[in-house]
């Protein structure tokens, strides 16, 4: 309710009483903007993969708002999802999302692009699932055999984290200088449609740098294989995706950040003890074709861990600042992540 100021018919003219009334005004500013950012509202942005399970299991469960109440805070939940980092980066700066799941790299250039002014790191991780790059071109046995007459589908070039491992892969196999080698072979797709190409044969896609579930579909064809994995390229497991916030939403909004923290708590001890009843949820809210007894397989698999502890972050992060994608170089991935998150540990 805004504050009401009442004036009296004829004020005192003096320096005080101005002060005094101009003060009153001030403070009914403040309680009127105050309403605009109420204490559990929340916006949030998560993806179509597997890799946002744990925000699929908290939204169908209500566990923001389960553990928002009892912090004595009635939320509200707003659940978007949106395809590509950089749409979701630009939702955030222009304040109309106020929590986000994304690869690694979005979260690193947006903290890049924030440091020192919005401030926006990671809440947590969502877990370490393996991403693979597949090809269906029988000449392909490594990654040095791809040439210029393969093309490889990717969410987005250069920037995407699958973009980014094959630059890594780059600089490992030819040199730092040549980071871009495989650049020029890439084409900007979403999963589900690379997919549908390099499972059709009838396009100029022969490769995909997928992500799960859609990796798995593809390898049910005997023509396509692995060629490489994040892990493989990263020396072991690897964050997929990662829920970020910028510190503005995280000050004005103290009980609903440990609400949502505990909700991702919550939801990673039921994925880790019923994947069965996980992946049916996956599946209900996606209104995925695809048998829960697949997604299932595929959450179960010893490579795909659940868990809201970076792994391997800081390789890439690293990696950016040597190549100049980001201009701030962390010090350690504790840098781009919430304090909050640190207690557990991370890479």
């Amino acid at each position: 309710m805004q504050a009401q100021v009442r004036f009296h018919q004829s004020p005192p003219k003096s320096g005080r009483w101005r002060a005094r009334l101009a003060a009153l005004a001030a403070a009914a500013g403040l309680l009127a903007g105050g309403a605009a950012h109420a204490e559990g509202q929340i916006r949030i942005a998560y993806q179509y993969d597997v890799g946002d399970i744990l925000l699929h299991v908290v939204r169908e469960q209500k566990l923001i708002e389960k553990y928002a109440a009892q912090e004595g805070v009635q939320a509200n939940v707003e659940w978007k999802q949106l395809s590509g980092g950089a749409a979701i980066n630009d939702a955030i700066l222009s304040n109309t999302l106020d929590v986000a799941s994304t690869g690694l790299p979005p979260l690193l250039t947006v903290w890049d692009r924030t440091y020192g002014k919005q401030n926006i790191k990671a809440i947590a991780a969502l877990g370490s699932l393996p991403t693979y790059l597949l090809t269906r071109n029988p000449a392909i046995k490594t990654l040095g055999d791809f040439g210029p007459g393969d093309r490889i589908a990717l969410p987005a070039t250069t920037i995407s984290l699958h973009a980014r491992l094959l630059q890594i892969a780059a600089a490992g196999k030819y040199g730092k200088d040549k980071f871009t080698h495989f650049d020029e072979l890439t084409v900007s797709l979403p999963h589900s449609e690379a997919a549908a190409a390099l499972l059709s044969g009838k396009t100029e896609v022969n490769a995909h740098f997928a992500s799960p579930p859609f990796q798995f579909q593809e390898l049910k064809d005997p023509a396509i294989r692995k060629i490489t994995s994040s892990y493989e390229i990263l020396g072991g497991p690897a964050t997929l995706n990662i829920l970020w916030a910028p510190e503005r939403w995280q000050k004005e909004n103290p009980k609903t950040f440990t609400a949502l923290r505990r909700a991702l708590a919550e939801a990673l001890r039921f994925v880790q003890g019923n994947k069965g009843e996980a992946a049916a949820i996956y599946v209900r809210l996606e209104n995925s074709k695809l048998p829960v007894s697949f997604v299932q397989e595929i959450i179960s698999l010893p490579d795909v861990q659940y868990t809201l502890q970076p792994q391997n972050t800081f390789k890439l992060a690293s990696f950016l600042a040597d190549v100049g994608a980001i201009k701030h170089r962390p010090a350690s991935w504790k840098d781009y992540f919430f304090d909050e998150a640190q207690g557990a540990g991370g890479s």
